[in-house]
């Protein structure tokens, strides 16, 4: 099928270690993040502000139809194909993170709590109610009202580099920049003891 043939991308070798495939598998309940264009200043914030390149994450479920598809905040909560997904980052590159075996049971109802923030409008302010969403936030919360437990540490914007992008947090947030504000970034999600890469197709070492 073309969709596979193009998700079925090879590794580099610097970006593969023994516990991650050369190919993706995709399955239900992986997390993928990206590196979203650098055409939007957000973006470039978001990397800067997190010493990251994973400025955008989702995670994998299917249709009604069978078909993968990841389910994300951007502009609107939703879900996108697969291959949408995948052409929209930086040279197509992305990495994949799934429940480690002994979590594997959590994934019906960590999907389960996926569709309630459907059709929620992207927070620019990073904050954590729930009228606005963004994309690790949303990632963050169903797993816990899944489970009951977090996915990765929240962390206080004053904590992070903050000082190089004030500008931007003060175009988005409308005032001073909020240091007291704790979030769930991509990164720190990615961390999550609870999760295990299992593929990178050069994310890893795309600045």
């Amino acid at each position: 099928m073309k969709t596979l043939s193009l998700l079925l991308l090879v590794c580099t070798a610097a970006g593969c270690d023994e516990n991650e495939s050369k190919q993706y598998h995709p399955q239900v309940g992986d997390v993928l993040f990206q590196a979203l264009p650098k055409n939007v200043d957000l973006v470039v914030a978001i990397e800067g502000v997190t010493r990251s390149n994973y400025s955008h994450c989702g995670v994998v479920v299917k249709d009604e139809s069978g078909n993968w598809q990841v389910f994300e905040s951007i502009k609107l909560v939703g879900s996108v194909s697969l291959e949408s997904w995948t052409n929209r980052g930086r040279g197509r590159k992305f990495a994949a993170y799934r429940l480690k075996d002994e979590y594997a049971a959590e994934i019906p109802k960590f999907l389960g709590a996926l569709p309630k923030f459907a059709s929620r409008p992207y927070d620019v302010r990073y904050r954590m109610d729930d009228d606005f969403i963004y994309c690790s936030e949303l990632v963050y919360k169903a797993y816990r009202d899944a489970t009951g437990k977090p996915l990765g540490k929240l962390i206080r914007l004053g904590d992070l580099n903050w000082h190089p992008y004030v500008a931007t947090i003060r175009k988005y947030e409308g005032g001073p920049p909020p240091l007291d504000r704790k979030m769930i970034t991509p990164i720190a999600l990615s961390k999550a003891p609870q999760l295990k890469k299992v593929f990178d197709n050069g994310l890893a070492d795309e600045r």
